[in-house]
């Protein structure tokens, strides 16, 4: 525990001599606080790391003493919020309750480890500065040289589709309206109030994927493009059904979604998605235990079709595996994100690995193997390596391996935030210009049409470098009066290079010029002067749903700063200041676009459940009490 406590938890814990004491005070803290319920929001106390540590110290006594009555707790709270029903609070916290409490009871509340803790859930500092580690990487040799030219040959077509979240309880029907992060289920009943809220059998923008939705876009991609050399699925195939999974509720609907892939798509290389776990996000380090074995395993049955005598066989392991695409001089590197996932908790349990389950070490070993043998690489995974959900340390480390290996990577490929847009790579952060950018990831919107219409990406790409030449996504436009009668119609939303190749100096219009990261730098140079460009690139990441709203000033500034950050630490946004954990359950708007639905909403899958779960230990009444002997 920390000697210098904050001078409002000292208040708390001073003023409590007698059970009459106690008492009067927890009535004056109540109405002081605004209180209700009979619940005491010692949560409102803490504002800074300082503080939020302190309650973390005082709750893990508390944990070691009685998990189950914290727990409880917590579904009490989740109850009386009134954001979620019932049956949700009772199944989210018991699958990711236990979870919590092993990593709080586990954490030293003044380590490293408490910092990101608490400024990765609650925001109400900034994390602490990145562990420097300089990671070992080969030294340049002769193989490391330029990038090839572009050979001009009639271009691959290459699909990348994301963020499927399929829904087998999903009912035509069903209400739209509920108390859980997606409806539509046969126990969503439509209210005699609101008749016209029902699901229609293609999909709603409050609920997930319709098997009939994944179905369409299927056929859709192997009608108009049955000459595509392979797919590329970048992970999230488990709804948002995060009260009711278990691993075989999850595994039977990997088995469904891979199955039906291959239906249409010979070659599919796919990766995992934070909610192919059970618990949602749970990913266990090695040296925590072997729990996502079962998850690991049942993946590596999906992908063993495209496993071949080139694959690497260590990802039996750590959920990633390296192949040779059969018919061209590239290789697939499928990496496992969730080891670098801020809302992945079992990272925090012990002292934070630089490198949980050597992944890092064993990508540098593939990707020298890959240049020495002049292959070219593409890497996929889940969650962009510069978003606000990687953790500082991994995305640090992980630039630093694409840096070394620029050359002889041709593309990134992610998904998870659910919207249509990009992130750049630099050599030098402080002044991130066109000719120090190194590398492009193309993050794909998602199938699921809570943040936006149905979309996947088609790309362009060089049959012999593999460089990327163009990037186009199609939509199912939901608002599109036969979308529900006659099924999705998929059409052409926009090409990258038709709709920002000639904002661009000098203009890029040849159909067979690279997308490379300096064009894509100078992309965001041309949003800068042109607001116009600049709107139509904010109506494009949401796919044209709710595009209607402007973002201006800080706003623009924090939206180009994310496409300029390829690792986390050099996010624009700011740390929420002056504000306590519970007035964090939703993201202030002003510090990130990506967090709504007007602006390309992220759905930061399985966020909200894990705060509730947190703010209910902190904000019980019994929880309170039991904090003043620790104090």
């Amino acid at each position: 525990m920390r000697l210098q406590v904050t001078a409002s938890i000292v208040q708390v814990a001073s003023l409590f001599g007698t059970a009459s004491a106690h008492s009067v005070r927890s009535r004056e803290l109540q109405e002081e606080h605004g209180a209700s319920r009979g619940t005491i929001p010692l949560a409102k106390l803490a504002q800074n790391c300082d503080e939020c540590q302190t309650l973390i110290g005082a709750v893990k006594s508390l944990i070691k003493e009685d998990e189950n009555f914290l727990i409880s707790q917590a579904k009490e709270s989740c109850v009386d919020n009134s954001k979620y029903d019932i049956d949700f609070c009772m199944g989210a916290v018991e699958r990711e309750g236990p979870i919590i409490a092993s990593v709080l009871k586990t954490m030293d509340a003044e380590s490293p480890a408490s910092l990101r803790f608490c400024s990765s859930l609650f925001r109400v500092c900034e994390s602490p500065p990145v562990d420097e580690w300089a990671v070992s990487l080969p030294p340049l040799n002769d193989c490391s040289g330029e990038r090839k030219s572009i050979s001009g040959k009639k271009p691959l077509q290459i699909v990348h589709y994301s963020d499927v979240h399929l829904d087998p309880l999903y009912s035509e029907g069903a209400s739209t309206q509920c108390q859980r992060p997606s409806c539509c289920r046969t126990s969503d009943k439509v209210s005699k109030e609101k008749p016209l809220h029902g699901a229609g059998r293609f999909g709603d923008h409050n609920c997930d994927t319709p098997m009939t939705l994944e179905r369409s876009m299927h056929e859709f991609i192997k009608k108009k493009f049955p000459g595509a050399a392979f797919a590329m699925f970048t992970g999230d195939i488990v709804d948002h059904g995060v009260h009711n999974t278990s691993k075989n509720y999850n595994r039977d609907l990997i088995e469904q979604a891979y199955h039906k892939m291959h239906d249409y798509m010979d070659i599919v290389y796919g990766t995992a998605g934070n909610h192919e776990a059970h618990p949602v996000n749970a990913f266990a380090p090695q040296t925590v235990g072997n729990d996502t074995q079962w998850l690991y395993d049942s993946l590596l049955k999906q992908w063993s079709h495209e496993l071949n005598t080139s694959s690497s066989t260590d990802h039996k392991f750590m959920g990633a595996y390296s192949t040779k695409y059969p018919h061209g001089n590239l290789r697939i590197i499928s990496l496992n994100t969730n080891m670098y996932y801020r809302f992945n908790f079992l990272l925090y349990q012990k002292v934070m690995e630089r490198d949980p389950d050597g992944q890092l070490a064993w990508l540098v070993k593939e990707l020298n193997a890959a240049e020495k043998a002049g292959e070219n690489v593409y890497i996929i995974g889940h969650m962009p390596m510069g978003s606000e959900d990687a953790l500082l340390n991994g995305s640090n480390y992980f630039s630093q391996i694409v840096q070394r290996y620029s050359k002889t990577i041709k593309a990134m490929f992610f998904g998870h935030t659910h919207a249509d847009h990009f992130q750049i790579s630099y050599s030098n952060y402080v002044n991130r210009m066109q000719s120090n950018a190194f590398a492009v990831s193309y993050i794909c919107p998602s199938l699921t049409p809570t943040s936006g219409h149905p979309a996947f990406r088609l790309y362009d790409v060089d049959p012999e470098t593999f460089a990327v030449l163009d990037a186009t996504t199609y939509i199912a436009d939901m608002d599109d009066p036969s979308f529900q009668q006659s099924g999705p119609t998929w059409k052409k939303y926009y090409s990258a290079k038709e709709a920002y190749g000639h904002a661009v100096n000098p203009p890029m219009t040849d159909p067979a010029a690279e997308l490379s990261p300096s064009f894509w730098h100078n992309v965001t140079e041309a949003m800068e002067k042109n607001q116009t460009l600049f709107n139509q690139y904010m109506a494009r990441k949401s796919r044209g749903w709710h595009a209607d709203e402007n973002c201006k000033d800080a706003c623009k500034k924090n939206e180009i700063c994310a496409l300029r950050t390829g690792r986390s630490e050099d996010l624009c946004r700011k740390p929420i200041r002056n504000k306590t954990l519970t007035q964090l359950e939703k993201r202030d708007e002003s510090e990130t676009m990506t967090d709504t639905h007007h602006h390309g909403h992220h759905d930061a899958c399985g966020v909200p459940v894990s705060a509730d779960l947190l703010r209910g230990l902190f904000e019980s009444k019994e929880t309170f009490e039991m904090m003043v002997d620790v104090l």
